[in-house]
């Protein structure tokens, strides 16, 4: 059986890893990104550069997507431009990015008026885990669809599970943001308190990320922190807007969730503060901030 003929819109930290291997597993590829020379290096690799995401879904049998917000995907997959009105019937679409669960869901019945099936498709694990295809992907969708994305899907990531139907796999990435949230909280002022201490940070990890307070948080992102490497695995930026659509969602179920809102309410002063492209890990440098200031009060 041969491979499929892939599509991939948007290579940015993920996406670019993401992209590479699909052309590993054989698979022919058709790639796209706004900025060309983003995608340099999954062309370098074997892509084929195209124009347009229309120009992209018409060649393909299968269009991936991983851009930044809800806004995007919308404007890759509606309109006559769009993948939806370019792939041909009995085609497949499945959207990564961390999106709307209503848009998902809208996207899945326009897709159906024009029998092409779509998967709300959103991942955790950052760049790690796209750099090594060990990605947690969370999908929503006709069972049969997702069954058929399955290789695809495969190529990028480890633990994959099919959630429900559209929309199902947003929401289940919104509960993994929602987890992260507080969480990001708890492992900086964990870090702080041991550099308060007089500890060794770097020590400390070595005990506690082996006991119950370990998360991939902690075992991935403090060690960062503590180098002082701030740069994105995943960007405050993307942070920002996952929480605020889990906030949307929230209040719509009627759910109070004050850790998350803590968390958004720092996060967004990072980004207002000129760190929205920053890995998320930059929160610590908040925390450093604050013990600096109350050493001078001290003092």
């Amino acid at each position: 059986m041969s491979a499929l003929v892939v599509g991939f819109i948007g290579t940015g930290v993920m996406g670019t890893s993401m992209a590479r291997h699909l052309l590993a597993k054989g698979h022919p590829l058709f790639v796209y990104n706004r900025t060309r020379a983003r995608a340099q290096p999954v062309v370098d690799a074997g892509g084929r550069w195209c124009e347009t995401p229309a120009e992209v879904a018409r060649q393909s049998q299968v269009v991936v997507s991983m851009v930044g917000t809800p806004a995007d995907v919308e404007g890759i997959y509606r309109g006559p431009g769009g993948v939806l009105a370019q792939l041909p019937g009995g085609s497949l679409a499945i959207d990564m990015t961390t999106s709307d669960p209503r848009l998902a869901i809208a996207l899945a019945e326009l897709g159906a008026s024009r029998q092409v099936a779509v998967l709300d498709a959103p991942v955790s694990g950052g760049d790690i885990g796209a750099r090594n295809a060990t990605l947690s992907i969370m999908v929503g969708g006709e069972a049969s669809a997702f069954e058929r994305a399955r290789p695809i899907l495969e190529a990028m990531g480890k633990t994959i599970v099919h959630q429900g139907p559209a929309g199902a796999g947003q929401y289940t990435k919104l509960c993994n943001q929602i987890a992260i949230a507080s969480t990001m909280l708890s492992v900086c002022e964990s870090m702080a308190f041991a550099k308060a201490s007089g500890l060794d940070p770097m020590r400390v990890l070595e005990s506690i990320t082996t006991g119950a307070a370990n998360s991939w948080s902690l075992a991935n992102l403090m060690p960062r922190a503590l180098r002082g490497d701030f740069e994105p695995g995943f960007a405050v930026a993307h942070f920002t807007k996952d929480l605020a659509i889990a906030l949307d969602c929230a209040e719509r179920l009627g759910l109070c969730l004050p850790g998350m809102s803590l968390a958004k309410r720092l996060y967004d002063e990072l980004a207002s503060g000129g760190d929205a492209a920053k890995g998320t890990q930059v929160l610590f440098r908040r925390y450093l901030d604050e013990m600096a200031r109350g050493a001078s009060r001290a003092s």
